[in-house]
């Protein structure tokens, strides 16, 4: 049987879908289109979604 997820997006999406989700895994996280949910997901370990939320929070990826 498939393994259950919780998919969330951000409360900053908007209406339009237009985002990622993303969904705790026992040792990573899954990240996937909300477009094509049933697209395959991208899943990262735990310690390298952490480092990308701690460079979005210094700001480290404004262009």
């Amino acid at each position: 049987m498939p393994e259950q997820r919780t998919w969330r997006k951000s409360s900053y999406s908007g209406v339009n879908n237009n985002c990622v989700e993303v969904a705790d895994l026992p040792d990573a996280t899954a990240v996937r289109d909300s477009k094509q949910p049933d697209a395959a997901a991208l899943a990262f370990p735990v310690a390298e979604w952490r480092a990308f939320l701690a460079g979005v929070d210094r700001d480290e990826f404004e262009g």
